[in-house]
């Protein structure tokens, strides 16, 4: 409710593109993040990220027919009793049915392809370097990278998460010329000074760092204080 007493509008809907480099739990913490935020979702997954979350999870996902619930109640083998219990008490069914939409990554006709379809953010995590190499030279080749170049060329944000290491000149250019485009670059770097009693507390501190730049409200980790 505003301060005139007005119902304040919801947020407009975040667009998040999962692609082809290692970290496919960040991207599914951070879908499991976002559902408890009153918030509409926009995802899309790239047949290379759809091949890393099988490589690096186990799970086998049809991108023609996409079982979300599927793939936002991964807990891995190592999550703690905490996680655990969040995943498993979320009522996917309708958190999915009225917050989340799937789109084929190859669907130029879906709402997140145009920039009229108003948007508040997009996030590729994890983001491959074929995936900034396109959105660099805004040559999108499949809806991931034309969703970016969208929020780019509106002046939203955008939010990209590479993971890879060492990175080559070319790539560091490729981010450098993102970040002078308006994007945001967050490499997967966890930090270590959150208390980390666990690989959830490694995975947590970039999620947090994600939605932070999203202005959402989260707990994920122990935040920096003075003096401690």
């Amino acid at each position: 409710m505003s301060a005139a007493g007005i119902p304040a509008a919801p947020r407009d809907p975040l667009v998040i593109g999962i692609t082809g480099a290692s970290g496919a739990m960040y991207a599914i913490r951070l879908l499991q993040s976002l559902a408890h935020c009153e918030i509409d979702v926009h995802l899309t997954i790239s047949p290379s990220g759809a091949a890393v979350i099988k490589q690096e999870t186990g799970l086998a996902i049809n991108l023609r027919g996409l079982d979300l619930i599927q793939l936002v109640s991964y807990i891995p083998g190592w999550s703690t009793d905490r996680h655990r219990e969040l995943v498993q008490q979320t009522d996917w069914e309708s958190v999915l049915a009225q917050r989340f939409h799937y789109h084929q990554f190859d669907d130029y006709m879906t709402p997140i392809a145009s920039g009229s379809f108003r948007t508040s953010a997009m996030v590729v995590c994890p983001c491959s370097g074929s995936t900034l190499s396109g959105i660099a030279r805004a040559a999108a080749s499949n809806l991931i990278q034309r969703a970016a170049e969208v929020h780019l060329k509106e002046h939203r944000k955008l939010v990209v998460v590479p993971r890879e290491t060492p990175v080559s000149a070319l790539q560091l250019e490729n981010m450098h010329k993102i970040a002078l485009a308006g994007g945001v670059i967050l490499p997967a770097m966890p930090g270590w000074y959150h208390d980390v009693d666990s690989l959830d507390s490694l995975v947590d501190f970039v999620v947090s760092r994600i939605l932070d730049q999203l202005t959402l409200d989260n707990r994920l980790i122990q935040r920096w204080k003075n003096g401690s």
